[in-house]
């Protein structure tokens, strides 16, 4: 099981330069732990990439069918006190955005404050410094 950030699931949802790394990181390990707010960050990305004519119609129907089977699969950190708590010190201490910070908090949380146990899954260089100095082990997809 691996917290997986959004940036790293996009890949898997439409094609890339880093679908091959992310395909072959899920395939090994399809137990997915995400926050709350996971599948709205990657439907705005897929939103992103269909505005700038990189996905037609079709294409993002499809992306979206592919996110609804993964969402409805994975394991899902919901926002509470510990979160908002966890992602208060992050801000504090690394240079992330509010997002980012709930993000990795979430992770935290999932790990139950044992970051070493959950490894972490991300393609955003800035949440994956934070990440690594929290403790987690980041697979960079591009890597796996």
């Amino acid at each position: 099981m691996r917290f997986w950030d959004s940036s790293a699931l996009v890949p898997l949802l439409v094609s890339e330069a880093a679908s091959r790394g992310a395909t072959r990181a899920y395939e090994r390990d399809p137990d997915i732990i995400a926050w709350w707010a996971t599948d709205i960050e990657c439907a705005s990305a897929l939103a992103r990439l269909e505005r700038d004519d990189a996905l037609d119609g079709a294409a993002m129907s499809d992306a979206l069918r592919r996110l609804d089977l993964l969402a409805a699969a994975w394991q899902e950190i919901q926002p509470g006190a510990t979160v908002r708590r966890v992602a208060m010190r992050l801000l504090r201490v690394h240079p992330l955005r509010a997002a980012d910070a709930l993000q990795v908090a979430a992770a935290v949380v999932a790990s139950e404050n044992e970051p070493s146990t959950l490894p972490l899954v991300t393609l955003d260089e800035r949440l994956a410094q934070a990440a690594e100095r929290e403790g987690f082990a980041v697979t960079r997809p591009v890597d796996a």
